[in-house]
């Protein structure tokens, strides 16, 4: 039980982490870049994309190391725990996988990516403005959704630590 308890632990923690780098995201970062005009909004999201992109390794091994110690714990719970705890603690690793993770590999990176590939030194005012248009609003919603799902996690990893 304490190697499973330090497992929980440690995947609540980074999963705090990982919800706080979003809700830092949705209440500071992009409403900040928001002000900017277009060429700024785009480059501003590039230079701070192209640190994760350029494989910033404490980042990684947040983002990363999140779901594996979350999905590691969610599995030796059920060697650890009664079902109902067991089961509450795979339900967290389910909101986390399919509400966070999927969101992020499916939509908010191929934004990026597309957004990467503008050149805000070449492109004209229309393909900015439409460039912008195609990521901004998408880029957001996404986010939301990935911050709820964050959230939504660490609640069921605090509560399921609140039962022990």
């Amino acid at each position: 039980m304490p190697l499973f308890l330090a497992l929980l632990c440690l995947a609540t923690a980074l999963v705090a982490l990982v919800a706080g780098f979003l809700v830092a995201f949705a209440l500071v970062v992009m409403p900040g870049l928001a002000r900017l005009p277009d060429a700024g909004f785009i480059r501003g999201f590039q230079v701070i994309d192209g640190v994760i992109q350029d494989g910033e390794p404490r980042f990684l091994a947040l983002w990363l190391g999140s779901a594996a110690t979350l999905l590691a714990a969610a599995v030796a719970a059920w060697f650890a725990l009664p079902t109902p705890d067991a089961a509450l603690i795979t339900a967290a690793a389910a909101v986390y996988l399919l509400g966070l993770q999927l969101p992020t590999a499916a939509k908010n990176i191929p934004l990026n990516n597309a957004l990467q590939r503008i050149d805000t030194d070449a492109a004209n005012p229309d393909e900015l403005r439409a460039a912008r248009n195609a990521f901004e609003a998408p880029w957001n919603r996404w986010n939301h959704a990935r911050t709820a799902a964050a959230l939504l996690t660490l609640a069921l990893l605090l509560l399921a630590l609140a039962r022990l």
